[in-house]
């Protein structure tokens, strides 16, 4: 079956408004960078962003399957991964860099993902030209210790892709993100909590709630819709707007001027992100396969715990239809 063309553009859309409020957040976060370091802010982000969730969705065990709500913990567990590992190499190697070898995860589910035999190498390959370009790598030296936690973080941005489309097919609405971003929070509080709590004041704590909105609540809940509607390799690929659309909004929110580089950079991931917006679109599972998959997931009615006493009324029974007298012709 086609995919749908208004499927993909509608994902896409989805997509590039998620990676538009990732980077508005990451420019506001600017001013928090100042009084926290890299793994505070991250931390003070996704805490608040676990608690936002667990209070307004509130979730339900009744809500999953057991598959559903390990792939939730599961998302969970990579999406306090990429932040906290991003923040480490930030922290040891040039921004340009990291984010270089971080877009490798989604890039490579973009290319193993992929339809198309040869042809979709194609996209990628405008991507990672593009990212390079934008992100200009081979400035600055090699931490090779930063280069293993860049490259962490890109194992966990690839299996956040993979695993946030599979909690968008299994969980209704964003209930995955509610069980998911708690575990998110509680792996950063273990690992950047007891060296943040001292430094936090009232100001810091309701500037984290702001923000916390806007980096990562809104983009993740995009993410998720966005999934839902194209595949993982577009979704990927898609990705690689995100350096372009910081170089914007760096441009227009912090000031800064790019580069003939970056600029040849951009028009690449736009290239790249167009082309995996018209070949990316999921297709759509027929009508019997749907509606197989929905029985196969729906809660099972409990068995009685004890068995039918002799005491028992037996169950009612309709008594037999009577036979019906055939009418003689005359």
């Amino acid at each position: 079956m086609t995919p749908p063309p208004a499927a993909g553009r509608t994902g896409a859309t989805l997509a590039v408004a998620a990676m538009t409020c990732v980077q508005l957040g990451l420019a506001v976060s600017v001013g928090l960078l100042d009084q926290l370091d890299p793994d505070g802010v991250a931390w003070l982000r996704l805490a608040w962003a676990g608690v936002l969730f667990a209070v307004v969705v509130r979730p339900r065990p009744s809500w999953f399957t057991r598959s559903g709500f390990l792939a939730c913990v599961a998302l969970g567990i990579v999406t306090g991964g990429v932040t906290m590992l991003f923040m480490a190499a930030v922290a040891r190697l040039p921004l340009g860099t990291a984010s270089a070898l971080e877009f490798l995860g989604p890039l490579a589910v973009a290319v193993f993902r992929g339809r198309g035999g040869a042809r979709r190498l194609l996209w990628p390959a405008f991507a990672a030209v593009g990212v390079l370009l934008l992100t200009e790598p081979w400035h600055g030296d090699v931490d090779l210790l930063g280069v293993g936690f860049a490259l962490g973080a890109a194992v966990c941005w690839a299996a956040y892709i993979v695993l946030t489309q599979r909690v968008g097919d299994e969980v209704t609405g964003i209930r995955g993100l509610a069980v998911s971003m708690p575990v998110a929070g509680l792996l950063a509080t273990a690992v950047a909590g007891p060296s943040v709590f001292g430094e936090l004041t009232a100001e810091l704590v309701l500037a984290g709630l702001g923000i916390a909105a806007l980096l990562p609540v809104i983009p993740f809940c995009l993410e998720l819709l966005a999934l839902r509607r194209l595949t993982a390799a577009a979704f990927g690929t898609l990705m690689s707007l995100e350096p372009a659309i910081a170089l914007v909004i760096g441009l227009l929110v912090l000031h800064q001027v790019p580069g003939t580089g970056a600029v040849v950079g951009l028009a690449f991931v736009v290239a790249a992100g167009v082309g995996a917006e018209r070949t990316g679109a999921r297709t759509p599972a027929p009508a019997h396969v749907a509606e197989s998959a929905y029985s196969s997931q729906r809660p099972r009615p409990l068995r009685r715990a004890h068995k039918l006493c002799d005491d028992d009324p037996p169950a009612a029974q309709e008594p037999p239809e009577a036979p019906r007298s055939r009418r003689r012709r005359l």
